[in-house]
């Protein structure tokens, strides 16, 4: 009962209401949509400020309590995309291309399934740790693990380093890593008396505006689930298990390394996540010959909107059943 009251309470939060309207607004060939300046505007809001409040209150936490899940944030980065890999060459009997081009994705991070989480698990009264956001700027270096592991599987001549640093810049010059960094430090800097004047902007304004964001996702992922009817049953398995199994086992390791209930949760949520802004955009630089009717339908038209209705209530029912387990 316990579960099914938390699935409930998930698929009845303005967030995921906000989803399935945009998704029906598709569905029904609506003439609903944003101007795109206005949802670049809102999508540098939504990462800047969860990282700006993130950096904030992790001006007052201490080394020792961060350096455990930042190693663990380190070892996802290297092992998502290892899996999501294999996974795609040996389940989806994909070629090298397609396959790392999954792993880009499934290897690095959704900022908007990390932000649902957090407001997912600050409603269910278990607060994430406020330094999340920093492992999720770490988890961003997946997308260079996912195309390293390209390069050396075609057994290139472009595994020299100044082909690695190319994509080490890149990944370094997205939106999100950007923003993600520089809230922080801003954060770090100010302290919370530097942000209570700004306070009403960047936090007491952050769920409405998230839940304009996924109205939109709702029609974009909508659109994506056109694509699916083409590309087969198997996709749909691999866009559903895989992030079951990323987020299992991060929410495992979350516990492992001292993370709280919801801590341990939302660790567990960006691992199960798959990027869909900038992992494409690396992709397609570097991998031209991958088809984004495989990669970004995989993760936008199955696993964004898997995590966003079933996946969250579930990691998050996982975190609560370990912590009675190991407490």
């Amino acid at each position: 009962m316990e579960a099914f009251e938390i699935l409930r309470a998930n698929l009845l939060s303005p967030i995921v209401l906000a989803f399935l309207v945009g998704m029906a607004a598709t569905l029904v060939k609506s003439e609903l949509e944003f101007p795109q300046p206005v949802l670049n505007a809102i999508s540098i809001y939504l990462v800047f400020s969860i990282a700006l409040q993130g950096g904030t209150e992790l001006s007052e936490v201490s080394f020792a309590e961060v350096w455990k899940p930042g190693l663990a944030a380190i070892g996802a980065a290297i092992i998502l995309p290892l899996a999501a890999y294999l996974s795609a060459r040996h389940f989806l009997k994909l070629d090298i291309a397609n396959a790392a081009g999954l792993a880009a994705l499934f290897g690095s991070v959704s900022s908007v399934t990390f932000l649902a989480a957090v407001s997912f698990a600050d409603k269910m009264g278990h607060p994430s740790e406020p330094y999340l956001p920093a492992l999720v700027s770490i988890m961003e270096w997946g997308i260079l693990v996912a195309l390293l592991i390209a390069r050396l599987a075609m057994n290139t001549k472009g595994t020299s380093i100044s082909g690695l640093g190319s994509i080490a810049i890149e990944t370094l010059r997205g939106r999100s890593v950007i923003l993600i960094i520089g809230g922080l430090i801003i954060g770090l800097v100010i302290g919370p008396v530097g942000f209570k004047p700004i306070e009403p902007v960047f936090k007491d304004a952050f769920r409405g505006i998230l839940v304009l964001f996924l109205l939109e996702m709702g029609m974009v992922a909508a659109r994506q689930l056109r694509d699916f009817l083409k590309l087969g049953f198997k996709l749909l398995l691999f866009g559903t298990i895989q992030p079951l199994v990323h987020g299992f086992v991060g929410v495992w390791i979350g516990h492992m390394v001292g993370l709280s209930t919801g801590g341990s949760f939302v660790f567990g949520a960006i691992c199960g996540s798959a990027s869909y802004i900038d992992a494409p955009a690396a992709v397609r630089a570097t991998l031209p010959q991958a088809n984004p009717g495989i990669y970004l339908t995989t993760s936008l038209g199955i696993t964004f909107p898997f995590n966003l209705l079933l996946g969250l209530p579930i990691y998050y029912q996982f975190s609560v059943w370990l912590t009675g387990k190991l407490g």
